[in-house]
């Protein structure tokens, strides 16, 4: 093979590639940094404490967290003690007003927003130097036209406040962001 300018320029950005395609660390797709050694995770149900929560938000977040879990990372979901923990619980669940306007010189709400806080103890029993708890919260606002009735009953709107919440314990445990 004879070398010219163009075969050296080639050779070239190869070795320059080279340390950023060997990677160091274990790295996914989905962002995951997890050890090699944990195969398992177990997700308690987050108890609702919340005093405006509806009855279902308990369950449907468990259900969400544990799904999201499950399509982004290849860890096999058990009962209980597994290598990665997670449990907790919702601790609010609030519909407030959250733009005041005038209309004909009454005060009303232009807006309302609701905000979920969720605390979430996170154990990694093979590396605990990872463990954290932690009060999550998200919030979004709605039409002042919406109640909290026609919220509880759009599983989009709920499902949008939840991944957001995931998401948050997500990077925080497993992509160590």
């Amino acid at each position: 093979m004879i070398w010219n300018k163009r075969n050296w320029a080639f050779g070239l950005c190869l070795l320059l590639l080279l340390p950023l395609l060997s990677g160091c660390g274990i790295y996914s797709f989905s962002g995951t940094n997890i050890d090699p050694t944990v195969k398992t995770i177990s997700i308690a149900t987050f108890a609702n404490n919340a005093n405006n929560g509806p009855s279902f938000l308990s369950p449907r977040f468990t259900e969400d967290f544990k799904d999201y879990f499950q399509r982004n990372t290849s860890l096999k979901l058990v009962p209980r003690d597994g290598d990665l923990q997670f449990e907790g619980q919702i601790i609010a669940y609030d519909f407030a007003p959250a733009a005041i306007q005038q209309t004909n010189g009454q005060d009303q709400a232009g807006a309302n927003q609701l905000t979920i806080q969720v605390r979430v103890k996170f154990t990694n029993t093979k590396d605990p130097k990872q463990d954290f708890e932690q009060t999550l919260q998200t919030t979004r606002p709605f039409p002042a036209s919406q109640d909290i009735t026609s919220i509880n009953n759009d599983p989009t709107a709920l499902r949008e406040l939840f991944r957001n919440l995931i998401t948050d314990a997500f990077n925080k445990s497993v992509a160590n962001w």
